[in-house]
């Protein structure tokens, strides 16, 4: 029996990054052996073991035969006789097909030591394309290590368009394609996972309702990018400079979506594009089942961010309309990430990266105001129902307009672009 350290936590130490999971692979051994030695069994696909200490993952090196569609169409050999190299050589990309044994030797049959240092994410073989999943996880080892200067092989790229063509995506269960999105929605550049499905054609399988905001434009004056799904991967790129909250980054993702549905003799503009997407962000939801709570902020946050940018069109009336809209009051949680998500929204506009961005600073004092009136002294004056909520309102409104008389001029209000820089 050998035991080799693999994958993820090979590669991270590899690249000076603090490891994560550390993931082991044995090879001379049946499960007997494992199981005599304390090893917990888990997993029903193939073998795994828990340490009976570490609880840390084992699993019995094996090699793989395509058998049907999908990515569980697969003839699995785990005999004691598969070598390391094999089970290193089934595996993803070159990065994570490599080994250490324990007295700390590197074992990397693949090329995968060279490719980190180059800063390539090339696939290992042929057998990539037996695999769909391999296509999304590919994306999110891009989005992972972007910020490092990885990027994918052009070799790679044209395999996970092949395979996108193929048809083969649509073997993939909702939960896994929600599962590898998530993760990529965690990455410090989870635009980038979006981008390169795009790239590769699998973006209009997986998620359609994305990839039908390519090709929509917006209004030059306040879109210099023009494109729609351009707009909205740099608003993701921008939200996750703000936030690592991943009901927020989603609700980002998705808050143009009804921009595909306007009507086309319209186009660049999108009148009414909030409400339109609220269809597409549930046939979204339901098909992947995204949790509930990342369901209803990105509702939230579409049918509320084009208010933040005209929040003084009605006065302190509309102020605080927004906010009942939000239901902010009631869920005072929804406002930061609302105002995270309104601020990705402006910068993330070509040219608009790097400029400074107040509003959403004056609308948390205006909201925070407003927020501290409560009923209490209205029912102790005797109102009761309706009354008490109109009074509520109204003492909202006052407490608005009083903030609002000492903000900045066009403080709340988009009424021209800003300069950019040439």
């Amino acid at each position: 029996m050998q035991i080799y350290l693999v994958g993820g936590a090979v590669r991270d130490k590899l690249l000076g990054l603090k490891e994560y999971d550390r993931d082991y692979v044995v090879t001379g051994a049946v499960p007997q052996e494992l199981l005599a030695k304390g090893f917990k069994q888990v997993g029903k696909d193939f073998p795994v073991f828990l340490h009976p200490k570490t609880h840390e993952e084992y699993a019995l090196a094996r090699t793989e035969r395509k058998s049907g569609h999908g990515y569980t169409g697969f003839i699995c050999d785990f005999s004691p006789e598969v070598t390391l190299e094999e089970d290193l050589k089934r595996r993803d990309l070159t990065i994570n097909a490599i080994a250490e044994d324990e007295n700390g030797q590197i074992i990397d049959p693949c090329g995968g030591a060279s490719d980190l240092k180059n800063r390539i994410l090339r696939h290992v073989s042929p057998a990539f394309e037996e695999d769909p999943l391999r296509v999304l996880r590919a994306a999110r080892f891009a989005a992972k290590l972007s910020p490092m200067g990885f990027s994918i092989a052009p070799e790679t790229l044209e395999l996970m368009h092949k395979m996108s063509l193929s048809g083969e995506l649509n073997a993939l269960t909702p939960e896994r394609v929600w599962i590898e999105t998530e993760k990529a929605l965690k990455t410090d550049a989870p635009q980038v996972y979006f981008e390169v499905l795009h790239q590769c054609g699998a973006l209009g399988c997986i998620l359609p309702e994305l990839e039908a905001l390519s090709g929509v434009p917006g209004p030059a004056k306040w879109h210099p990018e023009i494109d729609t799904f351009v707009h909205v991967m740099l608003t993701l790129k921008a939200v996750a400079k703000l936030t690592r909250d991943l009901p927020t980054r989603f609700a980002m993702l998705c808050h143009d979506l009804g921009k595909a549905l306007t009507p086309r003799e319209c186009w660049p503009h999108h009148k009414g594009h909030d409400e339109l997407g609220l269809k597409p962000l549930k046939a979204l939801c339901t098909r992947l089942h995204v949790p509930r709570d990342y369901a209803d902020l990105a509702a939230a946050v579409m049918r509320c961010h084009s208010d933040f940018h005209h929040l003084d069109k009605n006065g302190p009336e509309g102020v605080v309309a927004v906010f009942e809209k939000l239901d902010a009051f009631r869920r005072p949680q929804r406002l930061q990430p609302w105002l995270d998500c309104c601020a990705g929204d402006f910068l993330g506009r070509k040219g608009f990266e790097h400029l400074h961005f107040e509003r959403p600073h004056y609308v948390k004092r205006i909201f925070e105001a407003a927020a501290a009136v409560n009923a209490a002294p209205f029912v102790a004056a005797g109102l009761k129902g309706p009354a008490v909520a109109q009074a509520v309102h109204e003492a909202r409104v006052r407490v608005c307009a009083e903030v609002m008389a000492h903000l900045p001029e066009d403080a709340l209000n988009d009424r021209r672009p800003p300069k950019l820089p040439n």
